[in-house]
């Protein structure tokens, strides 16, 4: 392990060092000798600790948590459990305006000990969920008072961009906005809605509309502010040349409705007809599109006021990119657990209007919902000057395979990782709790307990017992043979149909669980090959086997 001359330490935001994964006993005391200004020595991660020494890091240079270590620096062990990265991610979330952070797990040796870096705030400051302002002095998080307090504050107030006059006045609100907003709200007629447009910071005390009160009280808030607007375009291949372009304006109500109308609109649905009954599948959710577009819109920088909200529509994916990168402390890696929003005021109102989803849960929408439709999760990334949310549209499940299952699911409620251990069975063969860990990322006794759920509802058999159990599909559910068989075997399946019998792309279609087209490739490949024959046209058209 090379050690630089960074004067931070390992594993803090700023160092510039490679993170290892395992270090010595002796690399770690050399590292990490005792506590000091940038670290922190924990034995256990109760909330209040974490809190505080977050919060403390947060207000001055940031700093390392070691957890797993005593006051002295004895290396007792700490593995990052599920459970506990929970119960951290919660302690931070619970701060008010934390440094950015990041968890990492670390050998000493044979023992594992947890690693919270944590970054400085740039602007404002951090308090712990008592409201307690803590800095970090040397080994100590020492609590603010009185003047020192007041000192430190005036250093720290953090300047709101969607706060700020806008330099357009009360009275060219429009009319019909106002009237949407107080509908939205359900307020009263009751003359008081200037003072109700203060409260939520849309105008100043002078009444003068603030940068977020442009953007909603403005029919067009991109003749003044800026290009506060969505701009979808579509590709028809991985070039950079678009072939469609779309400029969606208005308040940010209007442009979050609009767009995800005009996304939907461009990706369809697909169609699949399993025997009788007609499926419709989304490409991509509308909540989840409508979440992307909500969280572009809110959370973008309005400073950057050269950069519109870009919407790019591919053949593969939808990846909404608004400018400005992620607030702090939010990462990529922590996307899910970490909260702060840019424009507070801003997402406020969208919420209100139905558009966006409660604090802390968009994300969470978002990937529920893709793996609830069997969809590959969508995934972030902070470019520094942009946040790009790529929501992918091709998935390794077919149209077929998510028809079929909510077929299933007609049957009794299922979980969302219930949903893959089912096409997996009905693509043949068995399946051991390891093979179900390897497609869902479950550990081995939350696999036993979906197997033993989904046996119990009857959709999965099992032979053998203990570490010994397969689990094969029901009989009774009976999949389309199109989840199951392979091209050879539907050629015999189909011909096995025609014996004496008149076969239509109907009966193929009910029996097989294929679309009218794959049906027709089929028949129309088993004529080619002279194992067919068609006979009759139009309504009465139908095959019959080659007389030998």
């Amino acid at each position: 392990m090379v050690i630089s001359n960074t004067p931070y330490p390992l594993f803090h935001p700023l160092s510039e060092e490679q993170q290892p994964l395992a270090v010595t006993r002796a690399q770690f005391g050399s590292r990490f000798p005792k506590e000091g200004q940038h670290v922190e020595f924990k034995a256990g991660a109760s909330a209040r600790g974490i809190q505080e020494a977050v919060t403390a890091f947060s207000n001055a240079d940031g700093g390392v948590v070691l957890i797993g270590v005593d006051d002295g620096g004895k290396i007792l062990g700490r593995d990052l459990t599920q459970r506990l990265e929970e119960g951290i991610h919660q302690a931070i979330a619970e701060i008010r305006n934390p440094g950015r952070y990041a968890l990492t797990r670390l050998l000493v040796d044979d023992r594992p000990i947890v690693v919270l870096g944590v970054g400085a705030r740039v602007e404002s400051f951090a308090q712990t969920s008592g409201g307690r302002i803590l800095v970090r002095r040397g080994p100590r998080n020492n609590a603010l008072f009185d003047a020192e307090l007041l000192t430190f504050l005036q250093t720290r107030t953090l300047d709101r961009f969607e706060l700020r006059p806008a330099g357009i006045s009360r009275g060219e609100a429009s009319g019909r906005r106002l009237d949407e907003l107080a509908e939205a709200y359900g307020w009263a007629d009751d003359g008081r809605l200037d003072e109700r447009l203060t409260e939520l910071s849309l105008i100043e005390p002078t009444g003068e509309l603030t940068v977020a009160g442009a953007l909603y009280l403005l029919d067009d808030p991109a003749e003044r502010i800026g290009k506060a607007f969505v701009e979808v375009l579509r590709y028809p291949d991985e070039s950079a040349d678009y072939d469609k372009r779309l400029e969606i304006r208005g308040s940010l109500d209007a442009q979050v409705m609009e767009a995800t109308s005009a996304v939907l609109g461009e990706l369809g649905t697909e169609l699949v007809v399993l025997g009788v009954q007609r499926h419709e599948l989304e490409r991509i959710p509308e909540v989840v599109i409508r979440e992307a577009i909500a969280n572009g819109v809110a959370h973008r920088s309005y400073e950057a006021d050269r950069s519109a909200v870009r919407i790019e529509i591919r053949p593969d994916a939808v990846t909404v990119i608004s400018p400005g990168p992620l607030p702090v402390p939010v990462t990529e890696e922590n996307i899910r657990d970490a909260q702060a929003p840019r424009n507070l005021a801003v997402i406020r109102v969208l919420r209100h209007f139905g558009l966006a989803e409660d604090a802390g849960r968009g994300v969470d929408v978002m990937q529920d919902s893709m793996r609830a439709e069997l969809l590959e999760p969508p995934s972030f990334r902070d470019t520094g000057h942009s946040v790009e949310v790529k929501l992918p549209i091709r998935t390794a499940v077919t149209g077929r395979e998510r028809a079929w299952v909510r077929e299933v699911e007609r049957r009794g409620e299922i979980m969302p990782t219930d949903r893959i251990i089912l096409i997996q069975a009905a693509r043949g063969g068995t399946l051991t709790n390891r093979q179900v860990r390897d497609i869902t990322g479950l550990d081995r006794i939350e696999a036993t307990r979906a197997l033993q759920r989904l046996k119990r509802a009857g959709f999965l058999r099992q032979s053998g017992s203990r570490g010994g159990s397969t689990y094969a599909l029901d009989g009774s559910l009976r999949p389309p043979a199109g989840l199951r068989l392979s091209a050879t075997e539907m050629r015999a399946a189909v011909l096995a149909l025609a014996e004496g019998h008149r076969l239509t792309n109907a009966i193929v279609r009910e029996r097989l669980g294929l679309d009218r087209g794959e049906a027709l490739d089929l028949l129309k490949g088993l004529v080619r090959d002279g194992l067919l024959e068609p006979r009759g046209t139009r309504r009465g058209a139908h095959y019959v086997q080659t007389r030998s």
